[in-house]
């Protein structure tokens, strides 16, 4: 089945030079972008784009995390994206990630884990449009 996800190359990826890596690596699994843009959060729309672990132990640390530096969003699309885009990235945790995963090559903690992922077709449809338009969508 055809799907979409949204994907961000969170700031420690972005920082080391990862973002050609990381996205090359979706496009040679399927997956080809049909909008992208590099963008700096604030702490509100970092906020809001977390609510739903406000609360949570995590939260704080990672609010400031994605707005303390650039990020890249995308929207990929390709045959059951958002499986697959998990896939790709490998568990949250570098350390329990399967090998050559993005991940597991590129994160550096739990939270420093270089992107982010969709979890479920809810999800993607949510953030997609937390940060695209449909006019800022090709294909």
């Amino acid at each position: 089945m055809l799907e979409r996800t949204l994907s961000i190359v969170k700031p420690d990826a972005v920082k080391k030079g990862l973002i050609g890596a990381i996205l090359g690596r979706f496009e040679k699994e399927g997956l080809r972008p049909v909008a992208m843009r590099m963008l700096r959060l604030s702490r509100s729309q970092a906020e809001g784009f977390y609510a739903v672990h406000r609360g949570k132990p995590f939260f704080e640390g990672l609010v400031e995390f994605m707005s303390s530096g650039p990020v890249v969003v995308s929207v990929l699309e390709g045959e059951n994206a958002i499986q697959r885009h998990r896939e790709v990235l490998g568990a949250t945790d570098p350390a329990k990630a399967a090998p050559n995963t993005i991940r597991k090559l590129y994160a550096e903690s739990v939270q420093h884990n270089a992107a982010h992922g969709s979890d479920g077709p809810d999800t993607a449809r949510t953030e997609i449009a937390y940060f695209f338009s449909s006019l800022d969508i090709a294909g």
